[in-house]
């Protein structure tokens, strides 16, 4: 199969097209023949090996952790899926070797959903993201009426957080630079200039750390919940919660808790741009320079 894979850590230079076998399907895997793939910062990290210390390894370790395709093996324990399915899934396995650059990937059976009717790449855009926003909302507990602060409203993480924040009620107060504030009220959230944070907030998300976070717990009321996906809070924070967030694969919320927000029309991926593999240099390079409204996506022929 081709992939878009790394041999050694580094940087943009370090990808090449390559011709690998494709994933073995265990007992209860699922592989999957993708047609699209979705990027996300963390796919240009592990690029340059900051994932190493955290995962075993095997090179050519192939990049990418979204995939949307069709079903092309399962195992005889699967029960959820057979050939032919269309499916979407958020695919970080616990070593990193097989990842969604490619055309074809493997993952448990949980870890996949069926497709809502959207196309590949929208689909492709959804599981990371969607499912980072989903877990974040969760662990924050939003409840209808309540404010929810989020900066970096327009990017990948962040239009999904507006919408499922407004999907479950709440009012959604987010930031991004000007040309994006027509986007963020699209969404349906009250747009603001990067650091004009409100105050009084009932719950925030940090999707950034540093100087972003300070702003985030400074916005809280007394008693206001943080959650932060930017890494684990320093220190305890007196008068505020603060909750740490790190995104599991589930099949099972991109079926229950995204599939259905997608088929009613409350969440829709903005998908900015798409790329061929071939060219997943250049998407990357677009990636890293940051500013991408919603998502960018590969697509596999």
């Amino acid at each position: 199969m081709r992939a878009i894979a790394v041999n050694e850590w580094g940087g943009r230079e370090k990808l090449e097209l390559v011709d690998v076998d494709p994933p073995p399907v265990a007992p209860d895997g699922v592989r999957v023949r993708i047609r699209a793939a979705g990027m996300n910062p963390v796919d240009w990290k592990m690029r340059e090996g900051r994932l190493a210390g955290g995962f075993p390894h095997h090179f050519p370790v192939i990049l990418g952790w979204d995939a949307a395709g069709e079903v092309d093996a399962v195992g005889p324990a699967v029960t959820w899926f057979r050939p032919g399915d269309r499916v979407y899934g958020y695919i970080r396995r616990h070593d990193l070797q097989y990842g969604t650059y490619a055309e074809y990937t493997a993952a448990p059976e949980d870890y996949w959903a069926h497709m809502p009717d959207v196309s590949f790449e929208e689909a492709a855009a959804l599981p990371l993201a969607g499912l980072t926003a989903h877990q974040g909302l969760e662990i924050l507990g939003l409840r209808s009426g309540e404010m929810l602060y989020v900066p970096g409203g327009a990017g990948g993480v962040g239009h999904m957080l507006v919408q499922l924040a407004v999907a479950r009620g709440a009012t959604v107060v987010a930031t991004a630079s000007p040309p994006k504030h027509d986007f963020l009220r699209e969404l349906g959230a009250e747009p603001r200039e990067h650091g004009d944070a409100p105050e009084g907030v009932d719950a925030a998300v940090d999707l950034f750390g540093g100087d972003v976070r300070e702003q985030a717990v400074d916005a809280l009321r007394h008693g206001g919940r943080l959650v932060s996906i930017a890494g684990p809070p320093p220190e305890p924070r007196e008068h505020v919660e603060v909750h740490y967030e790190y995104v599991r694969p589930s099949g099972y919320d991109l079926g229950e808790h995204i599939a259905p927000l997608v088929a009613e029309g409350r969440l829709k991926p903005h998908v900015e741009a798409t790329y061929p593999l071939e060219r997943a240099a250049e998407a990357m390079e677009r990636l890293e320079a940051g500013h991408v409204r919603g998502k960018l996506v590969l697509t596999i022929a």
